[in-house]
């Protein structure tokens, strides 16, 4: 992406943390925005926030194809036209293999995986018509390296990563252009939204986590923001957001099968 002034960006999961901050950042660059969430009241209170360009707001269920389907030609009925997808909703579980359920399993991976598939293949034809055109899905650094506690949400985000650039290879010699997002620590409120079910690894209260959670999120959602922004003006094909998000990437590059022991002995 050249340019974000004078284009239209449609993001989801922006009631909060970096969906909202990349609503209210590209809308200070001239991006038009067609912001998404399923909170009625948070949709709001970012829409309020956001000040120099064009936005409308809608409510949807990312999990749900038909909505976003609704949503790519809701966006473009609005504005004309969409240069970029964020496809940024996700959620988070805290459980382990033995102990989770399906059901929570299943709902994890409707929003973070589904929905990225959803959001992805419902705006490609829109995309197809401009000059210049960016689909941003975001990942993790739980999508490069595997903990415990945390199957589904690796399960998810390792998903979106393949799911990524093997789209960003198909796309290649084309307008549209692919990049995957894998942040850090970042200091949004995934942790407290998340569900959580301690086990005998894992006796901290949900309190406890949220605390822990805070104090290793480093960036705020304003510069997790910036650093995307820059990766997506560069085209970038992985956009590791975060020092702690290059380092962990680099551990795993480097020592594949026994990261998992480096990464014991640095949290212990």
């Amino acid at each position: 992406m050249s340019t974000f002034s004078d284009k239209v960006a449609a993001i989801t999961g922006t009631g909060s943390g970096i969906g909202e901050a990349l609503a209210i950042s590209l809308a200070q660059q001239g991006c038009a925005v067609a912001i998404a969430d399923i909170d009625a009241d948070k949709l709001k209170h970012t829409a309020s926030q956001i000040r120099g360009a064009a936005v409308s707001s809608h409510l949807v269920d990312v999990a749900d194809r038909a909505q976003m389907e609704q949503f790519a030609k809701n966006v473009v009925a609005h504005h004309g036209r969409v240069n970029m997808v964020f496809n940024n909703a996700g959620v988070s579980l805290t459980d382990t293999v033995s102990h989770m359920s399906y059901e929570n399993f299943e709902w994890l991976m409707d929003i973070n995986f589904w929905g990225v598939v959803y959001g992805s293949k419902a705006f490609l034809p829109y995309l197809e018509q401009v000059s210049e055109a960016q689909i941003i899905n975001v990942s993790s650094i739980f999508g490069v390296i595997a903990v415990p506690t945390q199957a589904a949400y690796n399960a998810s985000k390792f998903a979106v990563r393949g799911f990524t650039y093997a789209m960003r290879e198909e796309l290649i010699d084309t307008n549209i252009g692919v990049s995957c997002v894998q942040p850090g620590g970042v200091k949004t409120n995934i942790a407290e939204a998340a569900r959580y079910f301690p086990s005998e690894n894992t006796s901290a209260s949900k309190e406890e986590f949220t605390a822990k959670f805070e104090v290793i999120a480093k960036l705020t959602p304003l510069q997790a923001a910036e650093q995307i922004l820059r990766g997506v003006l560069q085209n970038k094909t992985q956009i590791l957001v975060g020092r702690d998000a290059k380092v962990l990437a680099t551990i795993e590059r480097l020592l594949p099968v026994s990261y998992l022991k480096v990464l014991r002995a640095i949290w212990s």
